[in-house]
């Protein structure tokens, strides 16, 4: 008899389940991943939104911006987070985009005036390698040195295409000389960062490209001191996150209602130690941060910059690796 009664309640538990509306974001797979802010994000959304907030992975970065070019239209997501301003002005003149019309009080280290794309975090590229070594202050020292290096695939992650700018906005002419002493140093090409950093985690390799941040995690979920990042002489390159909405969703008010819970403190607190980046808000910072290097000097290049310079990057990076 008690299951039986039972049986309406589950059934109207179902039917109110069926009647949420379902927002879907794209984003990469370490964001949804079980260490990652998804988790969490849908958590702390779904108590407010009275919906179902559906995260897909797919790849990194510049892969899922390749997807949703695939795709078009037809693509069943809402949002797209996790592509950064090296992509942005591509993704724009896909004109799958819709503004959002979100206000957010940010405090990335950039003015910020684009209406289609809003920031959820950003952070610095930086090379990660063991406590306690002497390490190269830039990337000619470095070609110079010896070391094994895994780098990120620039066509499918983020990390990768942003060492591409990151080697163009500091040598400009020079970049193809640089890539091709480099060359050399280079271990393998992964297709994301989860898999070159595992890789370096593994002792395949002295250094990987990562993130000034990424010592944090060690530090502060592990209780590791020995990871360093390197810095740069020649500076190092920002990135800065963010997630945009999809012209062609059928749930825009939500959308823009997801938009604007990203620059909240239940979404940016997440961030620090879920993500491993600095929040785009005025949130405080865990104890662990105070000790991570600060770059002196920071590169960036416009989007529309960035998008020029992508293909010349690309051929100069390829040209070098192939031989």
């Amino acid at each position: 008899m008690k299951y039986l009664a039972a049986v309406p309640g589950l059934f109207a538990a179902s039917m109110a389940l069926a009647d949420q509306p379902v927002l879907t974001v794209l984003t990469y797979d370490s964001f949804v991943s079980d260490w990652g802010p998804g988790p969490a994000v849908e958590a702390a959304f779904e108590a407010e939104c009275g919906c179902d907030l559906k995260f897909v992975g797919a790849g990194d970065g510049a892969a899922m911006l390749a997807r949703l070019k695939m795709e078009g239209e037809r693509s069943e997501a809402d949002i797209v987070l996790g592509l950064d301003t090296n992509l942005t002005a591509e993704a724009k003149a896909t004109g799958l985009f819709a503004p959002h019309g979100v206000t957010a009080d940010l405090t990335v280290p950039v003015a910020w005036a684009d209406d289609t794309f809003l920031p959820f975090d950003w952070g610095w590229f930086a090379f990660v390698g063991l406590a306690g070594k002497e390490y190269p202050k830039d990337f000619k020292a470095l070609a110079a040195s010896g070391l094994k290096v895994v780098i990120q695939d620039p066509r499918s992650s983020t990390p990768g295409l942003g060492l591409l700018m990151w080697v163009k906005a500091a040598y400009r002419a020079e970049a193809a000389q640089v890539w091709a002493d480099l060359a050399d140093n280079i271990v393998t090409v992964t297709p994301g960062w989860s898999e070159a950093y595992g890789l370096f985690l593994e002792g395949e390799a002295d250094l990987v490209l990562s993130y000034t941040t990424s010592p944090a995690y060690h530090l502060i979920a592990e209780e590791d001191a020995g990871k360093v990042a390197l810095p740069f002489d020649e500076g190092h390159y920002l990135q800065v996150e963010v997630a945009g909405k999809l012209a062609g969703t059928d749930q825009p008010e939500l959308a823009d209602k997801f938009l604007a819970f990203m620059a909240s403190p239940a979404f940016q607190s997440v961030i620090p130690t879920t993500n491993w980046m600095y929040p785009a808000t005025a949130v405080e910072l865990p104890k662990g941060f105070e000790t991570l290097i600060q770059p002196e000097k920071s590169l960036l290049m416009t989007a529309e910059e960035a998008q020029a310079a992508r293909e010349g990057a690309l051929e100069e990076w390829r040209a070098a690796l192939s031989r």
